[in-house]
């Protein structure tokens, strides 16, 4: 584990938060963000020939990759608004490894590498995250069963149509080059995907907007844990709404993201701070 702190500030200007409003087709947040948004901003910018084949970077970010050629994959996290996040101010955002943990699985090795992100503005600190990201061999893709009957959108949830243009579109909001999920030939030639891959962020980030339409403040005092559980490709489309564990849709529910066929490919719950008054 590395105890190197990286840390990065600007100005939250409104021009990518209503770039992300337009992508997924909600109105623009006003002076605060709402929980997730921050993930178009303080984006790490690397160099081009820092980049790996996979459009990943290789050095100069955290995490870094352990080794040359292995897969990362966005496996979770946890994001907690303590304040609110707000426009036009500066905010900075400081990096650092908190875990590492090496284990082998069906598919070869496994490096399980926990990040902390807290952004600030002025002395307070407003976003406290953890993201965990593994990664694993370059093994050949399992398969993925292919969408049985469609299954529309029911009461609460909300469908959104996932396009090679919305992932090609979301890659550049978040500075994200991994080739994966807008460039087809590598993702099923190289890497032997059935087709491009739905970003994990863009998931968690649809759970959190899904609580937000439910009347949940996450602009602060909410926490939400998140977990991905299964790719989503971008033939499968993408519907989100309450988790089977919900119950009533309120401040202490569960929220999970589906294919057409039904099939969970995310799950998340949110709640008040500890100590919140919400």
């Amino acid at each position: 584990m590395t105890s190197e702190v990286i840390e990065r500030s600007e100005i939250l200007n409104p021009g990518p938060a209503e770039a992300l409003a337009g992508l997924i087709g909600v109105a623009a947040p006003g002076d605060a963000l709402p929980m997730m948004w921050h993930w178009v901003y303080l984006l790490d910018r690397p160099a081009q020939v820092d980049l790996g084949p996979d459009g990943h970077p290789l050095r100069g970010v955290l995490p870094a990759p352990p080794e040359p050629g292995r897969r990362r994959m966005w496996a979770g996290g946890q994001v907690r608004t303590l304040a609110p996040l707000r426009l036009g101010q500066v905010a900075t955002r400081r990096t650092h490894i908190i875990d590492t943990v090496e284990k082998h699985g069906r598919s070869g090795r496994l490096t399980f590498v926990s990040v902390r992100h807290q952004i600030t503005q002025g002395d307070t600190l407003c976003v406290d995250e953890r993201q965990d990201v593994v990664y694993r061999d370059m093994v050949a893709a399992e398969p993925i069963a292919q969408i049985g009957d469609d299954q529309p959108a029911g009461p609460g949830e909300w469908s959104l149509e996932i396009t090679p243009t919305l992932l090609f579109r979301f890659s550049a909001l978040t500075y994200n080059g991994h080739r994966i999920h807008y460039d087809r030939e590598y993702a099923t030639v190289v890497e032997g995907y059935p087709g491009l891959l739905t970003h994990g962020p863009l998931q968690a980030l649809m759970m959190a907007e899904s609580a937000r339409r439910d009347g949940i403040d996450t602009t602060v005092g909410t926490t939400c844990d998140y977990r991905l559980v299964s790719p989503l490709f971008d033939f499968q489309g993408l519907v989100v709404g309450p988790g089977d564990a919900a119950g009533t849709r309120d401040a202490a529910g569960t929220r999970q993201v589906r294919d057409r066929a039904g099939r969970t490919t995310a799950v998340a719950s949110f709640g008040p701070l500890a100590g919140s008054s919400k």
